[in-house]
């Protein structure tokens, strides 16, 4: 069985020869254990550091945030022929001597998935006011993709080869809100482990501040949510504009009766507006899951190329899918 651990890096040179020294030579029912580095336009020592440590690299031109570099990995290890494939990362913010624990479930069959569970809201490196973000981060999370993972952003994971042939990463910013929704919708089973977390490093390149984190992972989940679950998104909009139009219309129809409806025809306009706003939200709702349907048979189609295209039989000429993916940029 052949494990890849990889590690996503932009200017890591001070933490990443302390990340490798800790990763583990040797570990019961694996063959092979190979780390690979995918460097996302470092302007510093990073490759140099890696190379020293006889680490396999992956390099892009230029900087292209840490979902691309996620992708870059993944696909190096498919092609690697990957059984099990760790993310971690280079600041060392997550202990690598877990690495055996965080793959067990993996190795064992028992998940596709395995995330490694900081417990942020009791991480007492974190400032209170971002153990409470946290805390209501993940329930948020939770509850609208309908998971009990809970860490729902833990970069420490472990993946099996079929879910990473399942998976597609489509976003920049980060990944492990994509894949976990994706994980969610597609019946993989995800399971998690409790694992420490080493004091930081440098402030996280991701983000400025907690604030700045919680509108780009808001926005990224409202997009998943159109995008996995758009008769609930469009649905929840529809009944919140149908509401307070049934309630105004309502309204002037009590005045009406009294005979002081005159006066209030402006909410009888107001309440059709949303009226019509709310069904343009339940068609918005049907057409996206219409389209959704379409999306689940394409990712089908996908996942067959995929299996194929990394199995190396996609091709019968002499050309290999990095070559391949070469000759097509």
């Amino acid at each position: 069985m052949k494990l890849v651990i990889n590690i996503p890096c932009y200017n890591e040179e001070k933490t990443l020869s302390t990340v490798l020294a800790e990763i583990p030579k040797k570990i019961s029912g694996i063959k092979t254990i190979e780390i690979q580095i995918v460097d996302d336009g470092s302007t510093d020592r990073t490759s140099e550091i890696a190379a020293a440590h006889g680490c396999k690299i992956i390099s892009h031109k230029k900087n292209l945030g840490l979902g691309r570099a996620f992708k870059s990995g993944v696909e190096a290890a498919l092609e690697s022929g990957a059984d099990i494939f760790v993310n971690t990362d280079a600041d060392n913010q997550y202990p690598s001597s877990y690495i055996p624990d965080l793959i067990t479930p993996v190795m064992t069959g028992s998940a596709d998935i395995a995330i490694g569970n900081r417990v942020p809201w009791k991480v007492e490196y974190f400032s209170p006011l971002k153990k409470i973000l946290q805390w209501f981060g993940n329930l948020v999370v939770r509850n609208l993709i309908g998971t009990d993972i809970p860490d729902t952003v833990s970069g420490f994971r472990a993946y099996s080869r079929e879910s990473l042939l399942r998976l597609n990463v489509t976003t920049k910013f980060s990944y492990v809100l994509d894949t976990i929704v994706q994980a969610v919708k597609m019946d993989l089973a995800v399971s998690s482990i409790p694992i420490p977390t080493n004091p930081p490093t440098r402030k996280s390149r991701l983000f400025k501040n907690i604030f700045q984190h919680m509108w780009k992972s808001g926005t990224s989940l409202v997009r998943l949510l159109i995008i996995y679950r758009p008769f609930h998104f469009f649905g929840v909009l529809a009944i919140a504009t149908f509401i307070p139009a049934l309630a105004i219309a309502i309204r002037f129809l009590i005045f009406f009766f009294l005979g002081i409806g005159k006066g209030h025809v402006q909410s009888l306009l107001f309440a059709v507006v949303l009226v019509i706003i709310s069904g343009l939200f339940l068609v918005s709702g049907i057409l996206a899951f219409l389209i959704g349907m379409n999306r689940k048979l394409s990712e089908e189609i996908l996942y067959y190329e995929k299996k194929r295209f990394f199995s190396g039989n996609y091709f019968t000429g002499t050309l290999s899918p990095s070559k391949v993916r070469k000759s097509r940029q």
